[in-house]
């Protein structure tokens, strides 16, 4: 069984073309879990127009925050393999196939994706080569390559993964992709398997023209995910001794 787990909010304009895109592709006993973050606009109207079994939605949930929505999203989670997915992106054909073949091999596979903009016009072929993405973890730390759209993962790292740190400055895909590395195997697969939206206009390199503010809070914020790392290890040791 595979559990994608699908946080919204005021989402309408998209949502409905990724669930297709996710549909099509899902087993007959598989699960597309939406979690909604109160959306004040049609996004829930249009998720219960879809005739579904396999959509769990849940919502009056009032987290404001896509960290904890993903958080209650994953809680429901039943399936072995669990994909994340965002609601504007568009699944490629053969995505779920490849995804669960390698997870026959790795404990969380993160394939490229072709950035597009709105109207799904590629911006570039490969957002591997765009933001040089790849493992490591002071190398994730310091610019994370774990985008949870392109991501799926056994659900065992999940169990150890949760609940996420209480803090913003670790996604919670980062936060999933740093824990595999560190108890499991990871493969960033090399073939865009999602149409990867973004708007045009905000699609540009990161690190320009940032304050002395600005750079202050980024090392704020790489000081408390080493921190979380560190409590994740000695938490995760401790245990396992007393084992």
């Amino acid at each position: 069984m595979v559990s994608v787990c699908l946080a919204s909010y005021n989402g309408e304009k998209f949502i409905k073309e990724q669930i297709d895109s996710i549909l099509i592709q899902l087993q007959p006993n598989d699960e597309l879990i939406i979690s909604d973050d109160s959306s004040t606009d049609n996004t829930v109207k249009v998720v219960r127009s879809i005739p579904d079994p396999r959509i769990k939605l849940y919502t009056s949930n009032n987290f404001r925050d896509p960290i904890k929505n993903f958080q209650n999203a994953l809680s429901y989670a039943k399936g072995e393999y669990i994909f994340l997915s965002d609601q504007d992106d568009i699944w490629i054909e053969n995505k779920y196939e490849e995804m669960i073949n390698l997870l026959k091999d790795y404990d969380l596979a993160i394939s490229d994706s072709i950035i597009v903009d709105e109207q799904l016009n590629t911006l570039h072929p490969s957002f591997f080569s765009y933001f040089k993405s790849g493992k490591g973890i002071i190398k994730n730390v310091i610019k994370s390559s774990y985008y949870g759209s392109c991501m799926a993962f056994r659900k065992t790292i999940l169990d150890v993964a949760l609940p996420f740190p209480d803090t913003k400055e670790i996604g919670h895909d980062l936060w999933i992709g740093l824990v595999a590395e560190m108890i499991g195997k990871v493969i960033f697969y090399k073939k865009p398997l999602i149409l990867y939206r973004r708007h045009s206009n905000t699609f540009t390199p990161a690190n320009v023209g940032k304050s002395k503010r600005r750079i202050y809070q980024m090392l704020l914020g790489r000081l408390i995910m080493f921190n979380e790392l560190v409590k994740f290890y000695i938490r995760r040791n401790y245990k396992w001794k007393k084992g």
